[in-house]
């Protein structure tokens, strides 16, 4: 099986302040980051600090070598890669006293995808194989479309949720992984139980990580609920947790442990990558979360 993340590749302007600012408030930062991240980019990373073998696909602006640097550092696949005209994607984050994040996402380069690109990577993939989205690019439905006419799972992180993903088949979704608020966007519920009830009525086929903050997690797999809680730590950045949750969840799939295994596995992943700053330095390698005790 081939792994493919398709996806985000942003510069991240890192503030660190008091508090997140309100309106009409100005605040002095205490110090700015440039880092790399983007949610397709932070799951690739995770994936292979997980120990899997991965290609990302993406497109990247004129000041991107960075990004693409950052794959072939951590041995991402970097083939279907493209540098294009205007500027990278890129966000601008604050992040409190408290580790929590308020973000800012400007789209560039990862809304200059086009269905020849998507063929040109795509046909390079077989049945079987497996593709990781996000919705921080453009066509993500004509992905979608032609990842499932090749035959290849589909793993969706709906995020971030907006009306791109109305035009999106999410019946043809082999796995959503998702937080209660995009639960709650996707169904209109706020119980973690009956966000999965909604999504598995509207989707019997796919399979459903809900991740819900310090309450842990839950996987709806086949008829069967699984639940796993949090490892506590004090909380540094949590920017790249979910993502790290992702990938090492996801990994734990391709590697074939069990579900209990694989929850564990990413809640653990996820924990210590709250305990770091940044994006991508946060996420920890496999070998780091299964020594580390929490």
């Amino acid at each position: 099986m081939k792994v493919l993340s398709f996806g985000s590749l942003n510069i991240d302007y890192v503030y660190q302040i008091d508090h997140i600012v309100s309106n009409g408030e100005t605040e002095s930062t205490s110090g700015m980051r440039e880092n790399c991240g983007g949610k397709g980019l932070n799951q690739s990373i995770a994936l292979a600090r997980a120990g899997v073998s991965v290609w990302h696909a993406g497109m990247v602006g004129s000041e991107g070598q960075l990004l693409i640097d950052a794959c072939v550092k951590n041995g991402v696949n970097t083939d279907f890669i493209r540098m294009t005209k205007g500027r990278s994607g890129h966000t601008i984050i604050q992040v409190d006293k408290n580790g929590n994040n308020s973000i800012i996402l400007f789209g560039g380069a990862n809304r200059c995808m086009t269905e020849t690109f998507i063929d040109e990577v795509i046909n390079n993939f077989e049945s079987g194989d497996m593709i990781i989205l996000q919705n921080e690019i453009n066509l993500l439905d004509v992905i979608i479309d032609k990842a499932f006419s090749k035959g290849m799972k589909i793993v969706l992180n709906p995020s971030p949720y907006d009306k791109a993903l109305d035009e999106c088949d999410l019946k043809k979704v082999s796995f959503f992984i998702l937080n209660e608020i995009e639960g709650n966007q996707m169904t209109g519920e706020k119980e973690p139980e009956k966000i999965l009830a909604g999504i598995h009525e509207k989707y019997p086929d796919a399979k459903i990580v809900l991740t819900l903050g310090s309450e842990g997690s839950m996987y709806f797999d086949d008829g069967k609920t699984y639940r796993q809680g949090i490892y506590k730590v004090k909380a540094v950045d949590t920017t790249a947790a979910g993502d790290t949750f992702t990938g090492f969840f996801v990994a734990s799939i391709i590697k074939g442990m069990k579900s209990e295994e694989g929850l564990s596995l990413a809640a653990k992943a996820a924990a210590i990558a709250v305990t770091k700053p940044g994006a991508l330095d946060s996420i920890p390698a496999l070998d780091e979360v299964l020594a580390k005790k929490l």
